[in-house]
């Protein structure tokens, strides 16, 4: 999530969420709509919460049923459950954890940057790496995740996250897709910082984001978890400071929330930018909560907000597109 990267010590050296993602100057809780179609998804009198804060740069969110979200704190280096009275209890102590999401069976799957794996977290504070190699080379700094249509895991390999002391052995910044058997798939290496990434609803897409590009592209998903016909879907320019494309959800209709400059950018499926939602902080990552996946909760550098709308969220772990 990061393109500057800078030394911290907690045990050992890692990196620090403090860049493009990072606020330089405070800002108001704004909606500006680029089209009509942008009030049907957020109301016009639509109030942003914040629900926590005191963080170091927080990331991953991702709603549990049992009504709270798990955090990542890049800095604090601790994956939390964050409840809607702003209390957390840590979870697990892990050296800069990132994007996280359930797979089908609710497990807990983390992108661990320091490790430079995809790991199970369980309840109990334990935790076991899924991948953290391919062909043999150890990986970037694996950065975000989500269940695929079939069950599988896919994931974004980019470089945001490896220190000046950490050798590069993968050449490329790819996209990978893991399946239950531990079977590795690369599916992209022509980007340059691959990021945030998210399947439309009928599973028929698959949108990842470059936060080097400062563009969203998106793919068609084919049969054995192959990709084709790659093009771009739309960019996220902005100022200096601003924020750059990062993470990604989608709703029922296949309507896509991307982070990027000055907060939530809101596309529909036609790549169409009907408008964004402006944070206080700038935002990370997103997820869909509360019982019925209506609000939008953002992890938004040293606090957590979040944003009833009008709209669904999708789901990748409880469609019912997902159970072959």
């Amino acid at each position: 999530m990061k393109s500057i990267i800078i030394g911290f010590i907690v045990l050992f050296s890692l990196p620090v969420a403090l860049s493009a993602q990072a606020q330089h100057a405070p800002r108001n809780f704004e909606l500006r709509a680029h089209s009509p179609k942008f009030w049907k998804l957020i109301g016009y009198h639509a109030q942003m919460k914040r629900v926590a804060t005191g963080f170091g740069f927080t990331e991953g969110p991702v709603w549990d049923p049992h009504g709270f979200l798990y955090v990542s704190d890049e800095i604090q280096n601790k994956i939390f459950r964050v409840y809607p009275d702003g209390h957390k209890e840590t979870l697990i102590s892990l050296g800069n954890p990132d994007g996280n999401t359930f797979d089908r069976e609710f497990h807990l799957l983390d992108c661990a940057s320091v490790l430079r794996a995809v790991i199970q977290v369980d309840p109990d504070s334990h935790y076991k790496v899924l991948t953290d190699q391919f062909e043999g080379k150890k990986l970037n700094t694996p950065n975000d995740i989500v269940i695929g249509p079939d069950g599988a895991i896919y994931f974004t390999n980019p470089t945001l996250d490896l220190t000046k002391d950490q050798k590069q052995e993968i050449p490329y910044q790819g996209v990978y897709r893991l399946d239950a058997q531990g079977s590795m798939q690369l599916l992209v290496k022509d980007m340059a910082q691959p990021n945030g990434l998210a399947f439309s609803p009928d599973g028929k897409k698959l949108y990842i984001d470059d936060s080097e590009r400062k563009d969203i592209r998106v793919y068609d998903f084919l049969p054995g978890g192959k990709l084709a016909n790659g093009r771009q879907f739309g960019t996220e320019e902005g100022g200096p400071h601003e924020g750059v494309p990062d993470g990604m959800r989608v709703d029922r209709k296949g309507n896509v929330f991307v982070t990027g400059p000055l907060g939530v950018w809101v596309w529909d499926p036609a790549g169409n930018h009907l408008g964004t939602i402006v944070v206080p902080e700038q935002p990370a990552n997103l997820t869909w909560g509360d019982k019925d996946y209506g609000t939008l909760y953002l992890t938004a550098t040293t606090s957590v907000y979040k944003i009833r709308t009008r709209d669904r969220g999708f789901i990748p772990y409880l469609s019912k597109a997902n159970r072959h």
